[in-house]
């Protein structure tokens, strides 16, 4: 930083920082030896730096004699236009770097089902701009999409939409998907192209388990059909392979996005389209008050992913 000037030590070379800071600290205390010291720079040094400074400027700006030192007219003016401009651009730099420091360390990230290619590219890309920081992954558990969330276990998490925690901050919105079910292969549905979803009134659905909140669940495996016949209800589940596990055993259906379903596809499981569900949809969450400069850069990393 305290090398030469660039341009040219004439008015028509280009500004140097070093040289507005100089001149600003001796601004402050009209002295060159505690200039010097500020600045970590000697004496002289100073007086290199406020003669190039005046050179460009084409006049003088310090009135220096044996016993005092002083801003002429002309250099008071420059210090107050450009005080407010340099601790703006000090800022800007201050800013930047506790960003950039902020990106260091680890960005604990769960997902819920599938780590699909979107999520994978989004790390990929975190990874890339920010190599300082490291992404752990961890999986979320079918029955209790917001608690790792809520203890801290993560710091953003990729869930099955709704979303409706309080505190819980709802980035990017992607994987838009028919929703499909998972049946046996011996269901009487596994042959279908696809299947209107008041036939689900037939289809016993399984369901996640407790603690996932009461309208979370009923997202997942509705109650009723769209025209408001019931839909049996199917076993409890914990793990979305324990869910996939008891559908393949004849024991119900499984409602899961396209995606998922293509990601566990398996022999004695058929994935058939459902037609009239509102779409399945997958969101990056995070704490309001465990908001970080990491957690917002990742969210970008997924907004651009999807």
């Amino acid at each position: 930083m305290d090398g030469g000037t660039h341009g040219g030590g004439g008015p028509a070379g280009g500004l140097e920082l070093r040289e507005l800071e100089c001149f600003l600290v001796l601004a402050e205390e009209l002295h060159f030896g505690r200039t010097g010291e500020r600045l970590y720079v000697s004496q002289s040094r100073v007086s290199q730096l406020l003669r190039s400074l005046e050179s460009r400027v084409g006049a003088r700006l310090v009135d220096r004699t044996s016993r005092r030192v002083a801003l002429t007219p002309l250099g008071e003016r420059l210090r107050t236009g450009l005080r407010p401009a340099y601790d703006a651009l000090k800022g800007a730099v201050d800013d930047a770097r506790s960003v950039a420091r902020g990106m260091e360390g680890t960005l604990r990230v769960g997902f819920q089902g599938t780590a699909d290619e979107r999520i994978t590219t989004a790390v990929g890309a975190f990874q890339t701009r920010h190599p300082g920081c490291v992404v752990e992954i961890t999986e979320v558990p079918l029955s209790d999409p917001f608690g790792a969330l809520h203890r801290g276990e993560v710091d953003t998490a990729v869930v099955l939409l709704p979303v409706q925690e309080p505190g819980l901050v709802l980035g990017p919105v992607f994987s838009r998907e028919r929703q499909t079910l998972a049946v046996s292969v011996r269901h009487p549905f596994a042959r279908r192209p696809s299947l209107p979803a008041e036939d689900l009134a037939r289809c016993p659905l399984i369901s996640a388990a407790a603690p996932a909140p009461a309208y979370w669940r009923a997202a997942q495996a509705p109650g009723l059909t769209p025209g408001g016949r019931p839909i049996p209800r199917g076993p409890e589940v914990t793990t979305l392979q324990e869910g996939i596990t008891l559908a393949a055993a004849g024991r119900g259906g499984m409602l899961l996005c396209r995606p998922t379903a293509d990601y566990h596809g398996r022999r004695d499981i058929a994935f058939v389209p459902v037609t009239g569900l509102p779409e399945s949809a997958l969101g990056l969450v995070w704490r309001r008050d465990a908001e970080t400069a990491r957690v917002r850069a990742f969210g970008a990393c997924v907004a651009e992913a999807a």
